[in-house]
């Protein structure tokens, strides 16, 4: 038994998963908002333990995805900028593995969960493909031959792929990126700016009403449901800026495919999947073969049973 933790900026998602990589046990928490990593530790060894049904010493290891810059020989992470106050290096694979006293690693939380769908997921029938992850940031890799490509080690950054020259400022504190029109965080706080300014939407009335204090991917579902069309302007704007990203990967390295997930790209499903190849079809400069676009397969604990599958097998 291996446990997974999907580590996002708004939710901590956990997996138990037996040697055939099927789900045991499950259990999800709200990432702290304050505090430090230290506090995202803890929540982390709570949500697996939950998900252990209280019995985690039956776990033989547990793999981390996690934001930021991770470490994996050390299992230390940095700079997760949509985590509290987390800049500087944690170790967080020690301070995990000494809580329940089993080897823990820690991979990079978008890699790892593309990497699930090379081997079990949507991109399995592809010799190459790109993962576009739409959450809280927007985050992607290369997948080649079941491999994912690194570089020099920051391959498949596409959320930090400059869309627009002197755009809308990013987490990154550089300008135009994708995430900077697409990342969740990025959204809330526009829509944040421009509701202080008159602008009338549901979302924070949404978001209150079901119990959230972020604007959560289930919070814009809601909202596009009811109508809304301020959520759906900046839905729209969202989609432009991942399709011209997206477009503009293909051009550079020409990927069979291109595979959708992370939280916001799940909720939004087969409808949202074919509003972002429609929105890379004008950029494409190939435009008449242009690359398979697919819905994650593994849904929502996807990442989190990839992240599992990083954990060393007991033999």
């Amino acid at each position: 038994m291996r446990g997974g933790i999907d580590l996002g900026g708004t939710k901590i998602q956990a997996v138990v998963i037996d040697e055939s990589d099927s789900v045991a046990g499950q259990a999800r928490r709200s990432t702290p908002r304050d505090g430090g990593p230290a506090d995202v530790a803890d929540a982390i060894a709570e949500a697996l333990e939950e998900a252990a049904g209280g019995t985690p010493a039956a776990l033989t290891g547990i793999g981390v995805g996690s934001p930021g810059t991770v470490n994996e020989a050390t299992g230390t992470v940095a700079n997760a900028r949509n985590l509290p106050n987390w800049t500087n290096p944690f170790p967080l694979g020690e301070t995990l593995a000494s809580r329940f006293g089993v080897p823990v690693r820690v991979g990079n939380d978008v890699g790892t969960a593309v990497e699930g769908e090379a081997v079990l997921g949507a991109g399995r029938s592809f010799r190459t493909f790109l993962g576009l992850w739409w959450g809280t940031g927007v985050g992607g890799a290369i997948m080649v031959e079941k491999h994912r490509w690194l570089g020099r080690g920051a391959a498949g950054e596409i959320g930090h792929m400059v869309i627009k020259l002197g755009g809308a400022k990013c987490t990154c504190g550089r300008r135009g990126c994708v995430e900077a029109y697409a990342g969740r965080a990025a959204m809330e706080r526009k829509a944040r700016r421009d509701q202080k300014h008159g602008v009338e939407t549901r979302l924070f009335a949404l978001m209150d009403e079901h119990g959230h204090d972020q604007l959560t991917s289930s919070v814009w579902q809601h909202a596009l449901d009811e109508q809304d069309a301020y959520a759906e302007k900046l839905i729209e704007r969202a989609i432009r800026a991942l399709g011209a990203g997206a477009a503009s990967a293909v051009n550079l390295i020409d990927v069979e495919a291109v595979v959708v997930g992370g939280g916001l790209g799940t909720r939004l499903g087969e409808p949202g999947v074919a509003r972002i190849r429609e929105a890379m079809l004008p950029h494409l400069f190939v435009d008449d073969r242009p690359p398979e676009v697919r819905l994650s397969e593994l849904g929502d604990l996807g990442g989190a049973i990839s992240a599992a599958r990083l954990a060393p097998v007991k033999l």
